[in-house]
């Protein structure tokens, strides 16, 4: 393999699952996650799928906890290019959740401030764009430095 930018990579891809908005899709996203990266051969840290695998769980958590009245199912989305990996929760709840620019003294909403503060530690970034459909969907993408 000569690395040119044509040749993808034998881990690059998109994989998308659904899930229902319970508490129990929590853990299975996160083990989802860990599975693929290790199955496809992603060149990830230990310290980039701890960081990864905490992104997944805050995400579905608030999933769970804030969306699941009006959008029964999520989908979590993981992409692999050559150099980062991006992982995006979406639902089809329209509230778009302010922790992720600032606390503004809630006793909830930690765990987005956590995952802007993973991404930005890590050199990625994190959005939320709302879909199509009226709903909204938040990703994190990471650089990935490969494993040496």
């Amino acid at each position: 393999m000569d690395g040119r930018p044509s040749d993808p990579l034998p881990y690059e891809g998109v994989w998308r699952f659904t899930a229902p908005a319970v508490d129990a899709s929590v853990p299975q996203a996160r083990h989802a996650v860990r599975d693929l990266l290790l199955r496809q051969g992603v060149p990830v840290s230990d310290d980039l799928v701890h960081g990864l695998l905490l992104i997944v769980s805050e995400l579905v958590t608030n999933a769970v906890r804030h969306a699941a009245l009006l959008s029964p199912m999520l989908a979590v989305e993981v992409a692999v290019g050559a150099e980062w990996v991006r992982v995006a929760v979406e639902d089809n709840h329209p509230y778009r959740p302010t922790a992720l620019e600032a606390d503004h003294g809630q006793t909830g909403g930690r765990g987005l401030l956590l995952v802007t503060e993973i991404a930005r530690e890590a050199g990625g970034v994190c959005n939320v764009e709302h879909t199509a459909s009226g709903g909204k969907v938040i990703w994190v993408a990471l650089p990935l430095k490969p494993a040496r």
